[in-house]
């Protein structure tokens, strides 16, 4: 084995160093917003910087959450959009990864190269004429005006397509001779094989379209469609605007199923990202 020298020591300390400090930068918020749902009104009111409350009141900060708006009916609603969202990003994106990846055919790479560009292309450029043709097919404030938009992922397409890549071509052409077709092979070979790149996926799909705040702002009227963060911005009355307990109770509420969905799948999210691109 060879030594460990000081300078690779005092390289890792520092590395170690600046995660851990970043990391606090990153999770204090969480933990103001955790600390704050179990404060009473007064405690909230007194601006101090404190993360312990001086006075529990988070039995009833949480029951207000959930009794005050239809809150879990909001989560409910987020878990429909994100999943029939994630649940066709799939089927559109395997199949196009797979041509892209492993078919040859003409125009192969400038497709690639548009699916490219379209990666520059915010949504919210889109977002006007998205609404206008979903206000003249009739389709506004519903759930299909929340998920059609989404039905197509670039980033999804790419990263698949890059995992793909790392697919051996001996494993296709051995299904291809057991006579399995083409869209057999994308769902009973490559599928299989790109687990770690579904999950890497669908952590992203989930997270963006769980907190998403614009797009629904826009095409729902009706609060028998409201979303997670929709259902957060009602803890707001016209005499003292937004009461933070609750609100942050709420909040706390909401992220809690994203925490435990990446922790439970951080593993082969890791992986996913690791391995895509690598050949």
């Amino acid at each position: 084995m060879r030594p460990v020298s000081a300078n690779s020591s005092s390289g890792d300390l520092f590395k170690h160093a600046v995660l851990a400090v970043g990391s606090i930068f990153i999770l204090l918020p969480f933990a103001v917003m955790i600390a704050t749902s179990f404060k009473s009104p007064a405690d909230i009111a007194s601006g101090a910087l404190r993360l312990f409350p001086t006075e529990y009141h988070g039995f009833a900060n949480y029951a207000e959450a959930l009794s005050a708006t239809p809150l879990l009916r909001y989560m409910a609603n987020g878990v429909i959009v994100t999943a029939s969202i994630f649940a066709l990003q799939l089927l559109v994106a395997l199949p196009c990864a797979y041509a892209l990846a492993k078919l040859k055919w003409r125009g192969r790479d400038t497709v690639f190269g548009l699916i490219l560009f379209c990666l520059l292309i915010p949504p919210h450029a889109v977002a006007i004429p998205v609404y206008v043709l979903f206000y003249w097919l009739g389709i506004l404030d519903s759930y299909t005006s929340l998920i059609l938009p989404w039905t197509i992922s670039v980033f999804g397409i790419f990263l698949m397509r890059q995992f793909f890549k790392t697919v051996p071509d001996d494993l296709i052409d051995a299904a291809r001779m057991d006579g399995i077709s083409e869209f057999g092979i994308v769902w009973r070979v490559m599928l299989p094989t790109a687990l770690p790149a579904v999950t890497a996926f669908g952590i992203f799909s989930i997270i963006a379209h769980w907190n998403d705040y614009f797009w629904p702002l826009i095409v729902l009227s009706s609060e028998d469609y409201y979303t997670p963060p929709l259902g957060v911005a009602t803890f707001r009355t016209a005499e003292v605007g937004y009461v933070f307990g609750p609100l942050m109770a709420a909040a706390t509420i909401i992220i809690a199923p994203l925490v435990l969905t990446f922790l439970l799948a951080q593993r082969r999210f890791i992986e996913g990202i690791t391995f895509t691109g690598m050949k």
